[in-house]
């Protein structure tokens, strides 16, 4: 176990690494409750960070504890941050907390709040590699009024994220994980403004969405679902709940589940405009398509017809070993004809 104090911009970072020598883990314990007795008193503390990793983690419980209530009793901290390689629950009593702006917590194993969360100061939370039921996720957020982002990284357990907070403006889905395989998550999130979902993901259901601007779209399905229903199911429904958008931006993953069946460019075409995938695109002004390449011209040309007030279409190319394949100039003839439907909009090629 470490310490690190930054004394000019009241930041401290608490480092916990376990060495194997009996009289060295008693040692440094005793120096952990000194430093945390000194800097109880601090007015602010910034960032208080705690990296939690052993290998017999009933041995120091009571020491991550004291670590905890110092976070969320003693001491004003601002952001307080806790990573751990599991084998630690997160402590009742700090479920309530005044002074947090930012909390950030992963691999806790579980998030089960008994009583109300009261976590009225925070703005941006981040939970990773935790377990989350329903109830627990709920009574979170209902603890979290002034929340303006949450982000959830590598996460499972609960089936429904309602976010019904007026102040909410940005959710990050990263590496979505479900117990069941045919249970997707439900999201409802009338004013988030800023949404997305990256990495892998199982199904996701965007039921309430109206105030959305802004959209990421760089993920990739798990192989354990079927092609056929990810692409009738969980990606028509997607695009359609984001129809409204003013920025779409698409990673290659996303692109490749949409065409990956496929392989002829008229067929490809077809599946976009027919009633399997059919929807327009009215507020659109901004589009970015991440490491292009030339399977993604159908979609590249349903888009440019179906944005009607569209302003500019980036096209970032797919950087090889050596630069960028000659291909692009012959692509970048060909998107120049494509038909358009909204005058202003121009195409710009990021090489």
């Amino acid at each position: 176990m470490a310490v690190s104090l930054d004394v000019c911009s009241s930041t401290v970072s608490l480092h916990v690494r376990f060495p194997n020598r009996e009289k060295h883990v008693v040692d440094y314990l005793n120096s952990i409750r000194r430093d945390l007795h000194y800097w109880r008193c601090c007015h602010k503390i910034r960032k208080f960070s705690v990296f939690y990793d052993t290998c017999d983690p009933q041995r120091v419980a009571k020491d991550v504890d004291l670590c905890f209530y110092f976070a969320s009793k003693l001491a004003n901290v601002e952001h307080f941050q806790f990573i751990s390689d599991g084998g630690y629950v997160f402590p009742q009593f700090a479920y309530k907390n005044t002074s947090w702006r930012k909390l950030d917590i992963e691999s806790c194993m579980e998030l089960k709040p008994l009583a109300d969360v009261k976590w009225s100061g925070i703005v941006s939370l981040s939970i990773g590699c935790t377990y989350l039921t329903d109830g627990s996720m709920e009574k979170i957020l209902s603890g979290c009024p002034n929340l303006e982002c949450l982000q959830l990284d590598h996460f499972w357990g609960f089936h429904r994220l309602e976010i019904s907070n007026v102040k909410s403006r940005e959710l990050i889905i990263d590496n979505l994980e479900t117990d069941e395989c045919d249970v997707w998550l439900d999201i409802i999130a009338p004013y988030i403004q800023n949404l997305k979902i990256l990495e892998s993901c199982r199904g996701i259901y965007l039921r309430n969405v109206a105030s959305l601007v802004t959209v990421v779209f760089n993920f990739e399905f798990e192989e354990e679902e079927p092609l056929q229903r990810k692409e009738s199911t969980c990606l028509k429904e997607l695009f359609q709940s984001v129809a409204h958008v003013e920025k779409l931006e698409l990673g290659p993953w996303c692109i490749q589940d949409l065409l990956l069946k496929y392989t002829n460019k008229d067929e490809q075409t077809r599946r976009f405009e027919t009633h399997d995938f059919n929807c327009s695109f009215p507020h659109l002004k901004t589009i970015k398509i991440l490491n292009f390449s030339g399977s993604a011209m159908p979609l590249v040309k349903y888009l440019l017809k179906h944005a009607t007030v569209l302003e500019k279409f980036i096209i970032a190319a797919k950087r090889k070993w050596g630069g960028v394949s000659s291909d692009y100039v012959k692509m970048e003839q060909e998107l120049m004809s494509f038909p358009r439907s909204s005058p202003q909009v121009s195409v710009i090629f990021s090489y």
